[in-house]
């Protein structure tokens, strides 16, 4: 009976199928085998030549010419995947322009009021070295001119002792005489009991002139120690 006989083909034509199929699958495999195990055995010699080899000039293998090492290939590959950065726009790059000027700027005015804090505490110090020796003049001079009132003063004093030693009417004849300046300097130092009897025994009217110069020299003297007891004074002066 021909049905029984197409089992026994169609298990034959799947046992070819199936032989095919695995041959097929052997090749394939020791193809990638083979392409695996190619670079490794090409990079061992490169690698084992790179470290013998001696070194020359710019890095690069003069016994193999256009051999790629493995770390070339590696940096190229590494260069391959940075980006490149992106392009800076124009409105970018002037306000980058605008800010270094803008810094430039600043840097210059501070540059400039640190010089002038120089400048400025460098005067101050000049100032104060000035004062300080203004004061100390200012204190000679004022030792100086009390010196000089001490000394007139002892000279004053030792002519008005020397008139207050002398009979009245004898010290008035000289007052008549003597300038007045020096006349006056002489009564406004003597005690008034001395001073009275030479004026009494004086020439009336050089007694009167002298009285009147020495109320205005008293004045005067009091208008400059005591301002406001000047002013107050002075009405009565008048009246007077």
């Amino acid at each position: 009976m021909p049905a029984p006989r197409l089992l026994p083909l169609t298990i034959a034509a799947m046992i070819a199928l199936l032989s095919v199929k695995t041959v097929a699958l052997v090749r394939s495999a020791l193809a990638d085998d083979a392409i695996t195990t190619a670079p490794s055995a090409t990079a061992e010699p490169a690698k084992r030549e790179r470290v013998h080899a001696p070194a020359t000039g710019g890095g690069v293998n003069a016994a193999a010419p256009g051999v790629l090492r493995p770390g070339a290939a590696a940096g190229a590959a590494v260069a391959k995947a940075v980006p490149e950065p992106a392009p800076v726009s124009d409105s970018e790059r002037a306000l980058l322009l605008d800010l270094r000027a803008r810094r430039t700027e600043l840097d210059a005015r501070e540059a400039a009021l640190q010089s002038r804090e120089q400048v400025l505490a460098a005067a101050e110090h000049r100032i104060a070295a000035r004062v300080d020796e203004l004061t100390g003049l200012q204190g000679r001079i004022e030792a100086l001119e009390k010196a000089r009132e001490q000394r007139e003063a002892a000279n004053w004093q030792g002519l008005v002792k020397l008139y207050e030693g002398m009979k009245p009417r004898d010290a008035a004849a000289i007052f008549n005489d003597l300038d007045m300046p020096v006349l006056l300097e002489v009564i406004d130092r003597m005690k008034e009991s001395k001073a009275a009897p030479i004026l009494a025994a004086m020439q009336p009217e050089r007694a009167r002139q002298v009285t009147a110069d020495l109320a205005q020299k008293r004045l005067r003297t009091t208008a400059v120690s005591e301002p406001g007891a000047a002013a107050s004074s002075a009405p009565s002066a008048h009246g007077g």
